[in-house]
C-alpha cells in the first residue's frame, strides 16, 4: 500500500463517494469541507454507500473509524501522501485552495483534481510547484463507476501519474489517460454531444424526453457499456470491418452529421429542458433515482457483463 495517508478537499457528491472508497480501500482518510452541514452529510454518504462497496468485494466498507473530518484544508493536507481535489468547478476557487495547501504539500505527495471541465493547465497556474499536479476525473459515482480520466502537464513529475494509475487500479478503477488536454476531457464531451442531440430532438418535436430515454436505454445504452461506437461500428462492417462501414454506411453518417442540432443553453431553453425532464420524471425522488442507477450499475458489474 504506497499511499496510507489520503486527504479528500471537498466534501460534496464526489468527495463522499470517494471517501467511502478510500476508507474501504483500508486507509485512513482526513476530509476538509468548510460547509454547514458537511460532516453529517459525509458521513450519512459513506454508510449509505457501505453495502454497495462490499457488493464490490470491500469487506471494510462503512468502517467510519477510518475517516476523519476537518474544515480547514491544510489540516487535511498536511501529511497526506495523496490528496483528492474535489472543489467547484471555478478556477479562482482552485486556486485559492491551492494556495491554502501549499505550504504544507509533503515534497513527493500526488495532488489529484477531480476537475470536470477545467484546463489542467489553468489549474497549475495556481501552485508554486505543480510536480505533483494531475488531473484524476471520475465518474459519478466513484466509488462505484469504474472510470478515472488522467492527465499531467509538462510540470508534472516523472512517474507520477504512473504512481496514480497503479494506485487507481489497485482501487479497481480503469484509467484512461489523455495525450493532451481539452475541455470537458473524453467522456464529458461524449456524453455532451449525445446529450445536446437528446435536446434538439425533444424541442424540435421529435419526441419528448421519456421517449429519447427509452431509445437510449434500450439501444446504444446496452452496446456502448460492453464497447464504445468505434468498435460496434466495426463490427457492423461485417467482414470488411471499418472499411466496410465507412462504404456503406458513410455518406448516411455524413449527411446525419451536418443535420444534427446546435441549440444554445438559453435561460428558455434551460426551462424548457427542466419542464420537460420533471414531467418524465414526475413522482420519483432523487433518491430513488440514484438507488435505481447504482443498483443496475452493480447487478452489471457483479454479473460480469461491465468491465471493472
Amino acid at each position: 500500500m504506497e499511499f496510507h495517508r489520503i486527504a479528500v478537499l471537498g466534501a460534496g457528491v464526489i468527495g463522499a463517494s470517494w471517501t467511502a472508497l478510500f476508507a474501504a480501500s483500508g486507509r485512513e482518510v482526513v476530509v476538509a469541507d468548510p460547509g454547514e452541514g458537511a460532516e453529517e452529510k459525509l458521513y450519512g454518504f459513506v454508510e449509505a454507500a457501505a453495502s454497495t462497496l462490499q457488493a464490490l468485494g470491500w469487506e471494510r466498507a462503512g468502517d467510519t473509524g477510518r475517516i476523519r473530518f476537518v474544515t480547514k484544508a491544510a489540516e487535511a493536507a498536511e501529511g497526506a501522501d495523496f490528496i483528492q481535489e474535489n472543489a467547484p468547478e471555478r478556477l479562482e476557487v482552485k486556486h485559492r485552495l491551492f494556495a491554502e495547501i501549499s505550504p504544507v504539500l509533503k515534497k513527493e505527495a500526488i495532488l489529484a483534481s477531480s476537475s470536470s471541465g477545467l484546463k489542467l493547465s489553468d489549474m497549475a497556474k495556481g501552485l508554486p510547484d505543480a510536480g505533483g499536479l494531475i488531473l484524476a476525473h471520475p465518474f459519478n459515482p466513484p466509488h462505484l463507476i469504474p472510470l478515472v480520466e488522467l492527465l499531467g502537464t509538462q510540470a508534472t513529475r516523472a512517474g507520477v501519474l504512473d504512481r496514480a494509475e497503479a494506485f487507481y487500479t489497485s482501487l479497481g478503477k480503469t484509467c484512461v489517460r489523455l495525450n493532451r488536454e481539452v475541455t470537458g476531457h473524453i467522456a464529458n464531451r461524449l456524453q455532451a454531444a449525445v446529450f445536446r442531440e437528446a435536446v434538439h430532438l425533444a424541442l424540435s418535436g421529435v419526441a419528448d424526453f421519456a421517449e429519447i430515454e427509452k431509445a437510449m436505454t434500450a439501444g446504444p445504452g446496452l452496446r456502448w457499456s460492453v464497447m464504445g461506437p468505434s468498435t460496434l461500428f466495426h463490427l457492423g462492417g461485417g467482414a470488411a470491418g471499418m472499411e466496410g462501414f465507412l462504404k456503406h454506411l458513410g455518406d448516411p453518417m455524413q449527411s446525419w452529421w451536418e443535420d444534427l442540432g446546435r441549440p444554445d443553453l438559453t435561460p428558455e431553453v434551460r426551462a424548457q429542458i427542466a419542464k420537460g425532464v420533471s414531467a418524465m420524471l414526475a413522482g420519483q425522488s432523487l433518491t430513488d433515482l440514484a438507488a435505481e442507477r447504482d443498483a443496475a450499475i452493480l447487478a452489471a458489474l457483479t454479473g460480469g457483463r461491465l468491465p471493472r
